[in-house]
C-alpha cells in the first residue's frame, strides 16, 4: 500500500464545525485578510484565494452584495467584477507564468456551485502538465504551494508592482 501524506488537511480536519452564515459575508467581517486570504478589497467586491483550489493561485472574485446570481446584481458591481478578473489575470500572469486559465461561475447546486446561496467568479491558473494521473487515476489534486505562501508571494509582488493595482 502506497501512502499520500497531506498533512494540510490536518486544519481542516480540526476545525471547528462550519458557522451558520454565508462564508464570503463573514471572511470579509473578519477582518484579517491575511488570515482570510483577501488580496484586494474594491469597492463593491473582493479578490481572494480558493481555500480548496484547483490549482495554485485559484482566486476568486466575489460581490460584497449577497446575491445567488449575477443577474441580480447592480452594472457597477459586474462592471467592477470584471475589472477585477482582468485584474485578476495579469496578476496571475506576471507573478506565476501560468500557461493559461479558466475563468468561470457556477450558479446553483447542479451547475457545481459549493457556496450557491453567494455568487463568485473563479479565476484558475493552468500550466502545462498540471493534469496527471494522480488527478485522473486518484482523483486527488496535487497542490505544490501552501495556500499562505501563494498568498504571500501574491501580496509581496502586489506591493512590489503598484502599477498593476487596480483603481478605485
Amino acid at each position: 500500500m502506497q501512502r499520500l501524506w497531506t498533512p494540510w488537511r490536518m486544519a481542516y480536519i480540526k476545525q471547528e464545525p462550519k458557522k451558520s452564515g454565508c462564508i464570503f459575508c463573514e471572511k470579509v467581517k473578519a477582518g484579517d485578510d491575511r488570515k482570510e486570504h483577501i488580496l484586494w478589497r474594491g469597492k463593491l467586491a473582493y479578490i481572494t484565494l480558493n481555500l480548496y483550489p484547483y490549482n495554485n493561485g485559484h482566486l476568486m472574485v466575489v460581490p460584497y452584495q449577497h446575491s445567488p446570481s449575477l443577474e441580480y446584481l447592480p452594472s457597477e458591481t459586474i462592471l467592477e467584477i470584471g475589472e477585477l478578473i482582468n485584474f485578476s489575470l495579469r496578476l496571475l500572469k506576471e507573478a506565476l507564468s501560468p500557461d493559461g486559465f479558466n475563468i468561470g461561475v457556477n450558479i446553483g447546486k447542479f451547475a457545481g456551485a459549493g457556496v450557491e446561496e453567494h455568487v463568485h467568479v473563479h479565476v484558475v491558473p493552468r500550466w502545462s502538465g498540471d493534469t496527471n494521473f494522480m488527478t485522473v487515476a486518484a482523483e486527488t489534486r496535487v497542490i505544490p504551494d501552501w495556500i499562505d505562501d501563494t498568498y504571500a508571494t501574491l501580496k509581496e509582488f502586489m506591493d512590489k508592482h503598484p502599477e498593476i493595482l487596480p483603481h478605485g
